[in-house]
C-alpha cells in the first residue's frame, strides 16, 4: 500500500543547501494534495509562503510565529482550481503582501513579470513564466539553493492538466522544457501537488523518467488531449475565489 505524506509533512533541504541561514519547510494538505512551502532567512527573519491553502492558514501562521519569522509575502504559482488560496486570510492575520503573476488576472498586492525577483532577506526567487496549465503559471527559482518551485506546470513524473482554464498542451511542453528542464540537472524541483507520495524530484529525473514530458512535443500533445479526466470538483468555487485573493463575500 502506498504511504501518503502526513498532514503537515516536513522535509529538510540539507542535501542541497550550504547556507545555515536558509530556513525551509514543506507542508501538505491531505484533502487537496497541495504542498505549501515556507522559506525564510534566519538572519533578517523575513519569510515567504508559496501556495498557501485556506484551511491550513492557522497551521502556516503558527509555523511562522513559532520559528520567530515575519511573513513578508504570500505567493501563488497560479490561480488554483482545486483549492482556495489562504493568501487573503494570511494578509489579514499577518500583514503580509500577496503576490501572483500579472497575466493571471487575479487580484494581488504585487504582480510579477517574467524575470522579476521576490526578495526575503539575503535570498531571492526569480519568476519564470510557465504557462500551459493556466496562462498565469509561474515557476519560482531559488538559484542560491539550487531548487525551484514549479506549481502545477511540472509535477513529479507528471504535469498539470491542460483541458480547462486556459490550458494548452503545446504551450505547457514549451514552457516546461524552456524554463524548468533547462535548469542544471541537479536542481531540486518542488511541485504544488503530489498524489502518489513523492515530495520532490530533480531536473535530471524528470528529463529521463517523466512519462509525458520525456516524449516528443507531438507525443505529449497527443497524451494530454486523450487523458479524459473528470471535471475538477472545486473549480467553480475555487477559481472565482482565487481571482480575488481567496476572499469571499
Amino acid at each position: 500500500m502506498m504511504l501518503r505524506p502526513a498532514l503537515s509533512s516536513i522535509r529538510s533541504l540539507s542535501s542541497c543547501i550550504g547556507n545555515p541561514s536558509f530556513f525551509f519547510r514543506q507542508f501538505f494538505d491531505s484533502e487537496t494534495s497541495t504542498y505549501t512551502y515556507l522559506l525564510g532567512d534566519l538572519v533578517s527573519k523575513e519569510c515567504i509562503l508559496i501556495d498557501p491553502v485556506l484551511e491550513q492558514v492557522a497551521r502556516d501562521a503558527q509555523a511562522v510565529q513559532q520559528t520567530g519569522l515575519k511573513l513578508k509575502f504570500a505567493l501563488n504559482t497560479h490561480v488554483h482550481a482545486d483549492h482556495i488560496t489562504g493568501t487573503g486570510l494570511l494578509k489579514k492575520e499577518t500583514g503580509c503582501k500577496s503576490v501572483i503573476s500579472k497575466c493571471s488576472g487575479a487580484q494581488a498586492d504585487l504582480y510579477l513579470e517574467p524575470g522579476d525577483e521576490i526578495k526575503f532577506g539575503q535570498f531571492d526567487l526569480v519568476a519564470r513564466p510557465t504557462p500551459g496549465h493556466t496562462n498565469g503559471c509561474m515557476t519560482y527559482v531559488l538559484n542560491s539553493q539550487r531548487c525551484a518551485f514549479t506549481g502545477d506546470a511540472l509535477l513529479v513524473r507528471g504535469c498539470g492538466r491542460t483541458d480547462f482554464q486556459e490550458g494548452d498542451a503545446a504551450t505547457l511542453y514549451d514552457s516546461v522544457h524552456g524554463e524548468i528542464l533547462s535548469l542544471p540537472e541537479d536542481f531540486t524541483l518542488f511541485p504544488a501537488h503530489d498524489y502518489k507520495g513523492w515530495t520532490s524530484t530533480t531536473v535530471r529525473e524528470e528529463k529521463l523518467y517523466n512519462p509525458r514530458l520525456s516524449k516528443t512535443k507531438d507525443q505529449f500533445v497527443e497524451i494530454m488531449n486523450n487523458l479524459n479526466l473528470a471535471y475538477p470538483k472545486k473549480i467553480d468555487l475555487a477559481v472565482p475565489a482565487n481571482r480575488v485573493c481567496g476572499i469571499q463575500d
